[in-house]
């Protein structure tokens, strides 16, 4: 449990990240509480933490020279403990629910893709910049996230003489992330405030508890349980992912946790007991609870790690190319998403996530239509097609269309 200086860098192992997580997300709740103009935008509790001590840590490396460090192995578990939740609240007539939204969802989802990186490229060309420069302001980074920034930085910097091109990967996910974070909680305020939205019936929650009731009742053996039947979930999980990897394949291990637990909640029986005693802990208050600890940990994790000072120098072309994204982002999703997903609650909650689709990640999407279920009421179709969008078929997609575009620079 050792906090390492070493010359410049402060280095804050496992333990104490995961613990400085919890306090950042207690920070954004009572900042959230304290701010109305944050509740009433749905702005996630562990957005307004995380970027709150991003700054903090910057301006303690402005001052100082000492950088702040810190070891994510726990977040990155965290993550495969939240898609796993995910994957136990999917039933197969949800699956079958969510067929033909789906399908729409993930081409709209592949044509935005391809503007994203046209508009990125025009941006960059306006600089004087080249068009790989412009693929990185793009799906990269954007749709891509930090990990696809990194996978393909090298390569576009030997390729193409961009020798920045890593920084300029990071730089853009980066503050894609902040964006999306920030994007997702006022549009889907507009949607339901003009339209008058309400749901069709209601749901309980797939994460956390809502706002304006007070939380169901959940025993010591309710959580053991949920945390039982996710272990067992990422077990299989493990399994399938080195199935999948024997093929040739690679997933995320959290994508293969999330089929493991549409499995097992599949195969399994509602009714019939287990050596727990109780039946399959599926859209239960336990799993919703452990939903909701593990993603706001991991969001806040996320955000409060960021290291915003080395981005300083690219800020000029990226801001410019980011601004354009945001705008083009916001414009397909009141435009092209809310009409294709039926102009209902449940589109302005998939809009909410599509906000953290379009220019952050897998876990900015949820936490955006988490914080508008929370205020607003549940849509379980969006937790259901959402995450199998963005966190399977958008990295196969993403991987075909980059060196699609870099093959035609």
């Amino acid at each position: 449990m050792d906090v390492l200086l070493e010359q410049n860098l402060i280095q804050i192992n496992a333990f104490f990240a995961v613990t400085i997580g919890i306090l950042v997300l207690f920070i954004g709740r009572r900042l959230n509480q304290a701010i109305p103009f944050l509740k009433e935008f749905s702005i996630p509790e562990p957005v307004t933490g995380g970027i709150l001590f991003s700054v903090l840590f910057s301006l303690f490396y402005a001052f100082t020279s000492l950088e702040v460090s810190f070891n994510l192995v726990a977040r990155d578990i965290l993550l495969v403990y939240f898609f796993t939740t995910i994957g136990i609240n999917s039933s197969l007539k949800d699956l079958m629910q969510g067929g033909k939204p789906l399908v729409v969802l993930l081409l709209i989802t592949i044509g935005y893709m391809v503007i994203q990186n046209l508009t990125g490229i025009s941006v960059a060309s306006l600089f004087g910049l080249d068009a790989p420069v412009g693929l990185l302001g793009g799906s990269v980074s954007l749709i891509g996230g930090h990990g696809t920034a990194i996978a393909w930085s090298p390569r576009i910097a030997e390729e193409y003489g961009i020798s920045n091109a890593m920084e300029i990967g990071i730089a853009s996910a980066t503050f894609g992330l902040i964006l999306a974070s920030l994007m997702g909680g006022p549009i889907a305020k507009f949607l339901i405030n003009k339209h008058q939205l309400k749901p069709n019936s209601v749901e309980p929650l797939d994460i956390g508890s809502a706002d304006n009731k007070a939380p169901e009742q959940i025993n010591s053996f309710d959580f053991l349980d949920a945390v039982f039947a996710i272990h067992v979930c990422i077990i299989l999980g493990f399994g399938i992912n080195e199935g999948i990897s024997q093929l040739g394949l690679q997933l995320p291990l959290f994508v293969s946790c999330l089929f493991a637990g549409i499995i097992m909640t599949n195969i399994v029986p509602n009714s019939f007991p287990r050596l727990t005693g109780t039946t399959w802990p599926s859209r239960k208050p336990a799993v919703a609870l452990l939903a909701d600890i593990s993603l706001g940990t991991f969001l806040a994790m996320s955000l409060m790690s960021m290291q915003l000072w080395t981005l300083i120098d690219l800020a000029g072309p990226i801001f410019t190319i980011l601004a354009a994204q945001f705008l083009v982002a916001i414009l397909i999703n009141i435009y092209v998403v809310f009409p294709a997903m039926g102009k209902n609650f449940d589109a302005a909650v998939i809009c909410s996530g599509f906000g953290g689709i379009s220019l952050g990640s897998t876990p900015t999407a949820m936490a955006n239509m988490s914080a508008v279920s929370q205020r607003y009421g549940n849509s379980h179709l969006a937790f259901i097609i959402v995450p199998l969008v963005c966190a399977f078929f958008i990295d196969l997609v993403n991987a075909l269309m980059i060196p699609f575009f870099l093959s035609s620079f």
